[in-house]
């Protein structure tokens, strides 16, 4: 690293805190702060969304997937597919609930809907399971920064850790928006610039297609995941990776927030429109990236060597260091930094949103506290996640690796509380939490006992199923809801056509788009 790199970095840096002092002073209640006063535009929004899921791990991990992990390949764009389909039902059913209620935190539904335990104990779930990843994220993006900058471990946790932390705490929700959108920007100039010098050095198209085996270029394994030891199924990503993108940018509070930040139903549907139509893409870049270097790669013996067995992440980052040019070193690094923060950044003021409007505000005497109380919780998150970040160590190499498989234990059954309480007008409470416990137990369960036999996504389908199963059946054995918590909180047969119709349109530009997406994914090949 040059003076110049330096230079970049720094300059990258102090206008991101820049940024965030300045909105910081369009803030003056708690609905500022978390949801930018609901004014935030869509597009702005949308974007957002985007930066969050191009994380450190995204800009580092997609690539050294398809290029060196064993079994990896162009396989990873299977994660894919059913995102425009997912986008779909979130659109009609879930957005125009949580949207329309004008909450702050998803899990306030849970109250209106059902009873306050059901509320609390789905939203302490959230905090704590998003908290420990969000803290393994941090450890994850500071051995990065480490490799490219040679500062200490420590140093790069704190530094990422202490500027997400300030301009998060400062601008709330509209630092969080514009600095993503800045943030996406410095990450979509790295990723081509990164690729171009990549494409060059490995001689062209044709030379990196050539360098890579053909099962590493084939998108599709063309198998299930029930026991046929299949590492990429393709059918457990289309049906487990229906329900993840549900549950993950509809009712998980760190993707939803953004929803509940538009100006009405119809911005956050358009947020989600362009998220099922540009994400693809995004990833398509990724992938490129990995190949073009990977072939880089195999024939540059000193980058092979520089990637240490058991540490393919670090592709990327050694490639950097041996082949870019002081300057563009720096704006390499600071799109790394922009992928890490971007998504830190959304899971704090998530984790703070939460936290305030499930467990504290209603301790409040004096609600004029409540921009004060945002502000110190969000710090008081900060400082958790970045002290165990430093402490997490040598776990958080599995625990990375299990993150995704984490998610799967849980969305599942978080979707199912929030289904049942949309579509079914009978569901209760209590049932509810007896359908969580029970298809996190079925997870569980599976996961001891069948091991990888069963393939890690369809964990979200069973415990979908399980948990709407019961909280069906244990609903039809208690008193109906009352008039009042039906009201607002649910959908029937005649508003899902409404909506519909309204939305027909952009429901069908999705649908093409994953018919389109499904052909790509074909045409490079199947395994």
């Amino acid at each position: 690293m040059t003076a110049l790199d330096w230079l970049v970095i720094s300059a990258y840096l102090a206008g991101t805190l820049g940024l965030s002092a300045w909105l910081a002073r369009q803030q003056a209640t708690a609905d500022d702060y978390y949801v930018g006063g609901r004014k935030l535009p869509w597009w702005a929004l949308a974007l957002s969304i985007l930066a969050t899921q191009s994380s450190a791990n995204s800009f580092l991990g997609i690539p050294a997937y398809v290029a060196l992990v064993p079994g990896g390949g162009l396989n990873w764009l299977q994660y894919e597919l059913m995102l425009p389909l997912a986008m779909v039902v979130v659109m009609l059913v879930l957005a125009p609930v949580l949207r329309g209620l004008g909450v702050i935190s998803v899990y306030e539904y849970l109250e209106r809907r059902f009873d306050r335990p059901t509320r609390l104990v789905l939203s302490a779930v959230f905090l704590l399971s998003r908290g420990l990843a969000t803290g393994v994220a941090l450890y994850a993006a500071g051995l990065v920064v480490q490799v490219c900058t040679g500062w200490p471990l420590a140093w790069s946790i704190v530094l990422m850790g202490v500027i997400t932390v300030a301009y998060d705490t400062l601008g709330g929700m509209r630092a969080v928006v514009w600095t993503d959108v800045v943030q996406m920007a410095v990450l979509l100039g790295g990723i081509v610039l990164c690729g171009s010098i990549a494409w060059q050095l490995a001689g062209g198209g044709a030379a990196i297609v050539a360098a890579h085996a053909p099962e590493r270029l084939a998108a599709v394994q063309w198998a299930h995941g029930l026991g046929d030891g299949a590492r990429a199924p393709l059918w457990g990503f289309v049906a487990g990776g229906l329900v993840l993108y549900i549950a993950y940018y509809g009712v998980d509070q760190s993707q939803a927030q953004r929803l509940l930040s538009a100006t009405d139903v119809r911005a956050a549907q358009r947020a989600l429109v362009f998220n099922g139509l540009a994400r693809f893409p995004l990833t398509l870049l990724y992938a490129g990236l990995g190949l073009a270097i990977g072939a880089v790669a195999l024939q540059d013996e000193t980058l092979r060597a520089a990637v240490p067995p058991g540490r393919p992440d670090l592709l990327v980052p050694r490639f950097i260091e041996l082949h870019l040019p002081a300057g563009l070193r720096g704006l390499l690094v600071a799109a790394i930094l922009a992928a890490a923060m971007s998504s830190l950044d959304s899971a704090l003021n998530s984790l703070s949103a939460a936290t305030l409007r499930d467990f504290v505000q209603p301790r409040l005497r004096n609600v004029g506290q409540a921009l004060l109380a945002s502000r110190l919780v969000t710090l008081v998150w900060g400082v958790l996640i970045v002290a165990f970040a430093l402490v997490v160590g040598d776990m958080a190499t599995s625990v990375v690796e299990g993150i995704n498989r984490v998610g799967a234990l849980f969305y599942g059954p978080l979707l199912a509380a929030f289904g049942c309480g949309i579509l079914d007008r009978r569901a209760r409470g209590p049932a509810v939490l007896v359908g969580v416990v029970a298809g996190l137990g079925t997870n569980l369960a599976l996961a001891q006992i069948l091991g990888p036999a069963l393939f890690w996504m369809w964990w979200n389908v069973s415990g979908l199923v399980v948990a709407v199963v019961l909280t069906w059946t244990v609903s039809r054995l208690l008193a109906p809801p009352l008039a009042v918590q039906l009201q607002d909180t649910t959908l029937d047969a005649a508003a899902l056509r409404r909506g519909w119709r309204e939305s027909r349109g952009a429901v069908l530009l999705l649908l093409a788009w994953a018919l389109a997406m499904t052909g790509v994914a074909l045409a490079l090949g199947v395994r």
